[in-house]
């Protein structure tokens, strides 16, 4: 590999296909469950007790707030037999969520069927698995709930309406009802439980991120700490010494001395490896606390030198004042690697990476001669888990490791572009303000 310039000892990123995606499905507390059918027993009980007494309507009014009763023992049941703080299997959402829609539609059953203005609430139980549980589960609740609103246009008591008034809607009106109960319990289903699959995901691969960001924090105080270690095992460690060295003096020629000398001897260097240690923390400011352009480059480069590459780095300064110096950041190193390595594994040969200071604005680019994005998906990159780049690559997809090297960016107050390269390839082109990244 031809590289711009000798480089160090390899440290590259974590790879961006390490963290495996995995499939995320809700889970329902059972609490919630026992807590909205409270919520549904109230609202139906003073439905019925506002129609019976302030509208005067002829119905079944007995035997529906029998229906509520039993509902309301079953929660008082399950709020007595089981622990409240669990989350429920999906078996046990579907009997949950399958008796809460029985129970609706019997109800309905007793008061006009699909008529009745309240059999959209057809709907609530499917959101509440579509938002909380795997799709299986939304999709068995779904069906059980358009089957009980197709049979109620089937088979119904009359609707209560007001003594000696008949009312009846046209039969093809109770088809619209009925198909309006199906298109939105499927569009409101399917929306919630894409929009929710959507967020979750996001949720993982934001926690990946915070991971990442984790290490790389440790990893750059190590620096620190072995200062603060050879600070620390200086005392002991010359005391070790005085000791030995008084022992070599006074033991007699024999095994017991030569032992000594050789504790003498470690002491020394372990001494010296600590004086080395020592010097490196003494000068975090200089040597680890700050970079240049360059240097950030070559940096985020270091770990790819046997990959069979071309590796070009560049830098320019347009004003020609002094060489910008930059606060050294793990988020900021971690993600101009993870772009680096996907340019590494994408191109045919060469990858160019460049930095500018032009017009207070700091522009890092890196380019490579493989096949580039795909258009499809070049304004979706930067997403959790978009894997796509166009065939022919012989490395992973961008997924994970783009999101998170793009969050890591924004975090620093950089934006991301995915272009395409005058190399021929793909193009990531990072701008962060100066201001922002100026030591």
């Amino acid at each position: 590999m031809n590289a711009s310039k000798a480089m160090n000892a390899p440290t590259g990123p974590l790879n961006s296909q390490s963290i495996p995606s995995r499939q995320l499905t809700g889970a329902l507390r059972r609490y919630t469950l026992v807590l909205l059918r409270w919520g549904a027993v109230l609202g139906q009980a003073l439905t019925l007790l506002i129609i019976w007494q302030i509208f005067g309507f002829e119905f079944a009014f007995w035997p529906s707030l029998g229906v509520i009763g039993v509902t309301a023992l079953v929660n008082i049941g399950v709020s007595l037999l089981l622990p409240l703080d669990r989350r429920v299997s999906d078996i046990e959402a579907i009997a949950q969520l399958g008796f809460d829609i029985f129970q609706l539609a019997l109800l309905l059953y007793l008061n006009g069927g699909i008529e009745n203005p309240f059999a959209m609430l057809f709907l609530a139980p499917v959101v509440t698995s579509a938002t909380t549980l795997s799709k299986s589960v939304m999709m068995t609740v779904a069906g059980w709930a358009l089957l009980l609103a197709t049979s109620l246009l089937f088979w119904h008591q009359p609707l209560p309406w007001t003594p000696g008034v008949e009312f009846e809607l046209p039969r093809m009106y109770e088809f619209g009802l009925l198909a309006g109960i199906i298109v939105g319990t499927t569009f409101t289903s399917l929306y919630a439980w894409r929009t929710t699959t959507e967020s979750r995901t996001m949720s993982a691969a934001l926690s990946a991120t915070e991971q990442m960001l984790a290490q790389e924090q440790k990893l750059s105080a190590l620096g620190s700490l072995a200062a603060a270690a050879a600070h620390e095992l200086g005392t002991p460690l010359a005391t070790i010494t005085v000791t030995a060295k008084e022992m070599t003096r006074e033991l007699p020629p024999g095994p017991l001395a030569d032992d000594a000398e050789l504790v003498l001897s470690q002491a020394q260097r372990c001494r010296s490896i600590l004086e080395q240690l020592a010097l490196r923390g003494d000068t975090p400011d200089l040597i680890h606390e700050t970079l240049s352009l360059e240097d950030l480059l070559e940096e985020a480069a270091e770990g790819f030198i046997d990959r069979n590459k071309d590796l070009i780095i560049e830098s320019y300064q347009s004003d020609g004042g002094l060489p910008l110096t930059i606060q050294r950041r793990p988020e900021l190193l971690y993600a101009l690697k993870n772009f680096t390595e996907n340019a590494v594994d994408f191109a045919q040969s060469r990858v160019r990476l460049t930095a500018r200071v032009i017009d207070g604005e700091v522009t890092v680019t890196i380019d490579d001669d493989g096949p580039g994005f795909e258009p499809l998906i070049r304004t979706r990159l930067g997403q959790p888990y978009v894997t796509s780049r166009a065939k022919g690559g012989s490395a992973g997809g961008l997924g994970l490791g783009v999101f998170i090297a793009s969050t890591l960016v924004e975090r620093t107050d950089g934006r991301v572009y995915y272009e395409r390269s005058p190399i021929g390839g793909a193009r990531v082109r990072v701008v962060w303000p100066v201001d922002r990244l100026k030591a």
